[in-house]
């Protein structure tokens, strides 16, 4: 099966393509991103029901690993491959012409290739060249809209970002220093008399910090309000509810497959906690929208690390369903504050000038604090049920303080709807969302409503993909030579 190896070649050979197309048409070139992007999402579905009878290992070159790179095709990094495509595909950057329209777009299928690429390898080096090439294509888009501001946010998302890429490079370089390898299947072979030491903790620590500048982990996440509030809405919805989630993964498969001991687990709860606390808090303070909503994002990226420091399948099915969540509410909310950005004082009268979008930021504010039944409450509920069953009085903590958070939010949340709904004259009503980010927006709302009515089922269907992700002993069988999996 080779068809998955095109949703990483297909933007990739696009982003190439997309300036000569765009010379020659304009309006051919911006069809022609979102239409290979169509396509990247129709292949992921196609391979889906091939994917969910039998994990494949594609072997790139036909050189088996560990001597050549492989793609590992489970339904996990198909999951995540898929939702980078339709992702990017929803958030698709609109509004611009000329020479800077083109540049963003290339950046744009150059995130999108290097993103599922990401997603699929199952090489600890291919994983850096994806994630540094996904870092480069994130500061050219935080900087597309080319003012003062935004070049300084990017430059100092640039500092944090290599000085987060350098400890990744540590990190691995441990890795490879103790096991010999970087192939993850053969790492986890290896890890449990090479890796479980100081050494190996000292790795972890290096690469958790690393990817975890584009996961917004306490403490390298500072960079965060500053991009956010100088990009354009699209791409602050795009770099906190896609890319931040690929850091995630990378993190996950290295705690199941590598980094199995408590120690690990240990400091990426503590950095879980403190990301949650701090980034509530400063969302409370918070009297601009856009702030408010990046701050949000940090908090909610803590509750990911809360639950996939959780042990087991549990920790992984907890982790992805607010994972999952989170990449449908916020780039919605940062759609909505498109043209609400500013000052929280100045959106009185919001609900008057646009009943829907403000009837759309209830919906999302409502499952982004926990209230049942949507799906934002039964992702916290796992987290917290899955913390409370473990020993030790750390995840009783944490589950306290994932329940006081959502506190918070209901305060800084409501307080906005409060202002939304405050009437003024017709003539002083602030400008109602775009008619595109609307559509994008209610789209995606009416995907939270629709979790809620296949609760059951998607939850089975996760609850499999979680059981899948977290076996070790499967994933190193399926890299085995002897398996039958590689061509």
């Amino acid at each position: 099966m080779t068809q998955p190896v095109l949703l990483f070649a297909l933007p990739l050979l696009a982003a190439f393509l997309l300036p000569v197309v765009w010379r020659i048409s304009a309006a051919a070139g911006r069809l022609f991103g979102p239409l290979v992007l169509g396509v990247n999402v129709a292949i992921g579905l196609l391979a889906w029901d091939g994917v969910a009878n039998q994990t494949r290992v594609i072997a790139l070159g036909g050189f088996a690993p560990p001597f050549g790179i492989a793609f590992y095709i489970d339904r996990l990094a198909l999951l995540f491959a898929v939702a980078v495509s339709l992702g990017i595909l929803l958030l698709w950057p609109a509004g611009r012409d000329g020479e800077g329209a083109s540049r963003e777009a290339t950046l744009t299928l150059v995130l999108a290739a290097a993103g599922t690429g990401l997603a699929l390898s199952g090489d600890l080096f291919n994983i850096y060249v994806f994630y540094e090439l996904t870092a480069i294509a994130s500061y050219g888009l935080a900087a597309a809209r080319g003012t003062g501001a935004g070049y300084a946010a990017t430059m100092r998302f640039v500092v944090i970002g290599s000085f987060g890429a350098a400890l990744m490079l540590i990190g691995i370089a441990l890795v490879y220093q103790a096991a010999g390898t970087l192939n993850l299947a053969q790492l986890a072979e290896v890890a449990p008399g090479t890796l479980d030491g100081t050494l190996g903790l000292a790795a972890f620590v290096f690469i958790l910090v690393g990817a975890g500048v584009k996961a917004e982990l306490f403490p390298v996440n500072t960079w965060v309000p500053e991009v956010y509030g100088a990009a354009s809405r699209r791409v602050a919805g795009l770099l906190a509810g896609i890319i931040s989630k690929l850091a995630l993964l990378i993190i996950l498969r290295l705690l199941v497959l590598v980094f199995q001991h408590a120690e690990a687990l240990q400091v990426m709860l503590l950095l879980g906690m403190l990301g949650l606390i701090t980034g509530e808090l400063a969302a409370w303070r918070a009297r601009d929208l856009t702030r408010m909503l990046a701050y949000s994002s940090i908090g909610q990226l803590g509750v990911m690390f809360i639950a996939f420091s959780i042990p087991g399948e549990a920790g992984v099915y907890a982790g992805l369903a607010v994972a999952l969540h989170h990449m449908v509410v916020k780039p919605a909310l940062f759609l909505l504050a498109g043209r609400w950005g500013g000052a929280v004082e100045r959106l009185a009268g919001a609900a008057q000038a646009s009943p829907l979008a403000a009837a759309l930021f209830i919906l999302l504010a409502l499952s982004l604090i926990g209230i049942p039944p949507l799906p934002g409450f039964w992702a916290k509920f796992l987290v917290v049920s899955s913390a409370l069953a473990q020993p030790g009085a750390a995840y009783v903590f944490a589950a306290a303080a994932i329940l006081i958070a959502a506190v918070v939010e209901v305060s800084y949340l409501f307080r906005v709807v409060a202002r939304l709904y405050r009437r003024l004259p017709a003539a002083t009503l602030p400008p109602p969302p775009g008619r595109p980010d609307l559509a994008v927006g209610s789209l995606l709302g009416a995907v939270l409503i629709a979790t809620v009515l296949w609760l059951a089922p998607l939850g089975d269907g996760l609850q499999g993909i979680a059981a899948e992700a977290a076996d070790r002993d499967g994933y190193i069988e399926a890299m085995n030579p002897a398996s039958g999996l590689l061509p």
